[in-house]
């Protein structure tokens, strides 16, 4: 007579219906990781190579930052502008430059001391234009009949930089940056779950690190702010 098999088991799985107990969740967890992997790879080339820039700028002596500056003053109109929102999109007419996204900035006049004598400074406005080559800010003081308008364009380096950083980006860039973030906190979960084979012994390894881990991240947190 043969031997009589044992019962077959969930093979160690937790938390799984018996369909997902046979391999074939961790078929699909291996491909959801491999492609996740692939999107974070493409990405991250870009900021891998930008944030090894950006991490020896100072030792190398790197020119991240080198902006050829041009400084103009451009005549106000005989009716100029009522408000600063009114003055980007004239600057925008006269300059050729795209202002809808511009941050724009109003300080209210105050009253200042210079050499013991006060003196009432009048509201000023700023304008300011970036994307990740070119820089416009345009400083204006409410009375005069002129705007200074500051130019700049940087390098390739900065270039990079400014992509790395989103200075100057629109919602779509964040966005698609927020998918590399998220691609990367789904990869750590697939690869501990891939690890864990869903066994029970690992998957208490792996809860007892992480929790660990933010027990420790939460202690500091609260450490910093009290």
């Amino acid at each position: 007579m043969p031997a009589t098999r044992p019962p077959k088991t969930n093979g160690g799985y937790l938390f799984l219906p018996k369909k997902l107990s046979r391999g074939s969740f961790l078929k699909w967890l291996r491909r959801t990781h491999a492609w996740i992997g692939l999107w974070g790879a493409a990405l991250g080339l870009l900021f891998g190579f930008s944030g090894i820039l950006l991490n020896h700028r100072d030792v190398m002596k790197i020119p991240l930052g080198k902006m050829e500056q041009k400084e103009i003053q451009l005549a106000l109109p005989e009716s100029p502008p009522a408000d600063p929102k009114a003055m980007a999109a004239w600057l925008g007419e006269s300059l050729g430059l795209n202002t809808g996204h511009a941050k724009i900035r109003r300080e209210a006049g105050k009253t200042v001391t210079w050499n013991n004598a006060q003196f009432q400074q009048p509201a000023q406005w700023q304008i300011t234009v970036r994307n990740p080559q070119r820089m416009m800010q345009a400083e204006y003081w409410e009375g005069n009949a002129f705007v200074t308008v500051k130019q700049g364009e940087g390098n390739t380096l900065s270039v990079l930089t400014n992509l790395h950083k989103g200075t100057g980006m629109g919602v779509g860039w964040v966005l698609l940056v927020d998918t590399l973030a998220g691609g990367l906190i789904l990869l750590s979960l697939t690869g501990t779950l891939l690890w864990t084979r869903l066994h029970g012994k690992r998957l208490a390894a792996a809860g007892l690190v992480f929790g660990s881990l933010g027990l420790a991240v939460f202690f500091a947190l609260q450490a910093i702010g009290g």
